[in-house]
């Protein structure tokens, strides 16, 4: 048996390649007791758990800001409180530069409009908010800047002021407007003579798309003067586009835009 073994490890020191095996084994020290290592792991039983990385939020969650959150949340509460359905009869919703012109009866007005359009016309599309009410107070203020990026016109001003200078450089960054041609809330069922500003607009851009809009109840949920509002459901119809014709006057197209908004009021059986 010692002669016999003698002869086995003799042969194999001659074998082709066991000596070049056996020198680098010698140069990588701890190969062979990470191999030792590899071995016994895989036969324990059951395995060993494998340490879990925390998962990262995803992309669009690291992007959203505090006022982007806000907005989510107003919508939602918007949408809770009014219903806030919007119906899409005579265009469909697009990601196309547009002036939504409606009746105006309270300050939730442009909240339910905003809330209405998809998410992703929200981002381009700006409410047109009374400086003196918004910015009276650091909330109304944060909230119409950051979160609704609100278009501030000012209902006092001098004669030297032009009122629509901050509704025209919105437009020509390429956003969209929500406008109340009336300029003022009416108690009335129906709206009153719009003013000029959106013929003026009309005018300057004639790309544009004029988009009608009737919102309905509204009034009933924060009429003028309250601050709570009542849970009522809500509706805006938005219709077909319109447009200023060839050599229509001021007076003629205002008459038409106001019935094009009327023209949306759902009908009382």
């Amino acid at each position: 048996m010692v002669v016999g073994d003698s002869v086995s490890r003799a042969r194999a020191a001659t074998r082709p390649g066991l000596q070049e095996d056996r020198q680098h084994a010698a140069a990588a020290p701890g190969l062979q007791p990470a191999r030792d290592e590899a071995a016994a792991r895989a036969d324990e039983w059951p395995p060993p758990c494998r340490e879990r990385r925390p998962r990262r939020p995803s992309a669009s969650i690291e992007r959203m800001t505090r006022a982007d959150f806000a907005g989510l949340v107003l919508a939602f509460i918007a949408r809770l409180v009014t219903g806030a359905q919007g119906h899409w009869k005579g265009c469909p919703p697009k990601a196309e530069q547009r002036i939504y012109f409606a009746n105006h009866q309270s300050h939730l007005d442009w909240v339910l409009i905003w809330a209405a359009l998809p998410r992703e016309l929200r981002a381009t599309t700006r409410p047109i908010a009374a400086r003196d009410y918004w910015t009276s107070s650091r909330l109304k203020e944060w909230l119409t800047t950051e979160v609704f990026h609100a278009v501030y016109v000012n209902r006092q001003r001098s004669d030297d002021q032009d009122p629509l200078e901050p509704l025209v450089a919105a437009l020509k960054s390429g956003d969209s407007l929500v406008i109340f041609p009336e300029g003022t809330r009416s108690a009335k069922g129906e709206p009153q003579p719009f003013k000029s500003g959106l013929y003026h607009l009309a005018e300057q851009f004639p790309g544009v798309q004029l988009i009608p809009a009737w919102i309905d109840n509204v009034q009933r949920v924060m009429p003028k003067g309250e601050v709570v509002p009542v849970p009522i459901l809500c509706t805006v119809t938005f219709g077909a586009p319109i447009a200023l014709e060839p050599g229509e006057d001021k007076r003629t197209f205002l008459a038409r835009a106001r019935d094009a908004v009327l023209a949306l009021r759902p009908v009382v059986a």
